[in-house]
């Protein structure tokens, strides 16, 4: 998962936006299943690993690795990026899918120390006391500010580590090991392996990457557990990721949603409302594989949710946007097109940002992607 901070796009539609986050993510849920199976070695001895988890980002579905490194994972048809973490060592990731003609992908790890010195030397000196003078400030930048966050504790904060460089104005953060955060507003655990964390402070832009997996909470009494299910479900609405299961079923009006793009008109920026906006996207359907295909005709696509308004939060301390429906944008690179998989995933996803209310949200809001709202 990648995350990069974007400047503000002014459109005439709405007051100017601000600085937000992107998040690249994808969507997944499906009933059909497909086996995903490889194995994982060590890249300096070749021998295999045992006990590496192997999981598809931002789900709950994962596994370990066997004696012999061998690993067998089942997934609801679709596409996913599928993560190997092992403590020691770099996490690697391989874009995966139901449509391959082989699900047989293997992995090759490299020992850890290295990489994170050679890192660290660049970064200049490491922090002593990293967490206690940038702690808060990685917590809002990684968790975020919304009411949910409040509910969300990072439970081993001792395995970071904080760099400053002075000559760059840079902040870098590693973990030796993956991250665990409790959210209990959703119900969940989430094991991050965070590659890096980078804030510049010259520009105000912060980069993270890393790999999520999700591991439901066991709740404590019905209550809780309805609870939990409500605030996924509120969560859910007006997502990207219901937004992308919408625009692959074509099922966006009906949904709550609402495309426009955003352009300069006489110098001014301004949102078109669009007549036909699977035309305008260029939707296409491929039966035979079980994918969309979109390219818009502008780079930057507003997108508008209107059965709910903002979180309270959000216009307090973003007071210039509007507050009668949630608007996001997304901006695609130039000429690219975006396939849609069946379950939600789209790819690549390097080449979409998400800036507005969807980056708002960041980790305290995140759904695992085989979430599913039915029966809600």
């Amino acid at each position: 998962m990648y995350f990069r901070c974007l400047k503000k796009f002014n459109t005439g539609m709405v007051k100017p936006l601000v600085l937000s986050f992107i998040c690249i993510s994808y969507a997944i849920f499906s009933n059909a299943q497909f086996t995903v199976t490889g194995r994982v070695k060590d890249g300096a001895t070749q021998k295999p690993l045992q006990g590496a988890s192997v999981f598809a980002d931002n789900t709950t579905l994962g596994t370990t690795t066997d004696a012999d490194g061998r690993y067998q994972l089942w997934l609801p048809k679709g596409g996913y990026d599928v993560s190997v973490t092992f403590t020691g060592y770099t996490s690697e990731s391989q874009r995966v899918t139901s449509n391959d003609v082989t699900h047989e992908y293997d992995f090759t790890l490299l020992p850890k120390e290295k990489v994170m010195e050679d890192v660290a030397v660049v970064s200049s000196s490491e922090v002593r006391d990293g967490w206690q003078k940038y702690g808060g400030f990685f917590i809002q930048e990684f968790i975020g500010n919304t009411p949910n966050a409040a509910a969300c504790k990072i439970l081993n904060p001792e395995i970071l580590k904080f760099y400053f460089s002075k000559k760059r104005n840079r902040l870098k953060v590693l973990a030796a090991e993956p991250l665990l955060v409790e959210n209990n507003a959703l119900g969940y655990q989430i094991k991050y392996a965070l590659d890096s964390f980078t804030h510049e402070y010259n520009t105000g832009i912060s980069v993270y990457t890393g790999n999520p997996l999700f591991k439901e909470l066991i709740a404590g009494s019905d209550s809780q557990y309805h609870q939990w299910q409500e605030a996924r479900l509120h969560a859910y609405r007006g997502s990207m990721l219901h937004f992308m299961r919408s625009l692959f079923n074509q099922s966006l009006s009906p949904e709550g949603f609402e495309i426009q793009f955003l352009v300069k008109v006489n110098g001014m920026d301004s949102a078109l409302k669009l007549k036909n906006e699977y035309a305008a996207m260029h939707y296409e359907k491929d039966d035979s594989t079980q994918t969309v295909g979109v390219y818009p005709n502008q780079n930057n696509v507003g997108i508008i949710y209107i059965k709910e308004k903002p979180a309270a939060p959000y216009l307090n301390t973003h007071p210039d946007e509007p507050d009668a429906f949630q608007f996001s944008m997304l901006t695609f690179k130039p000429g690219e097109l975006i396939v849609i998989e069946q379950n939600g995933y789209y790819y690549d996803q390097n080449d979409v940002s998400v800036s507005q209310y969807w980056a708002w949200s960041r980790l305290a809001e995140s759904l695992p992607y085989d979430y599913s709202p039915q029966g809600y």
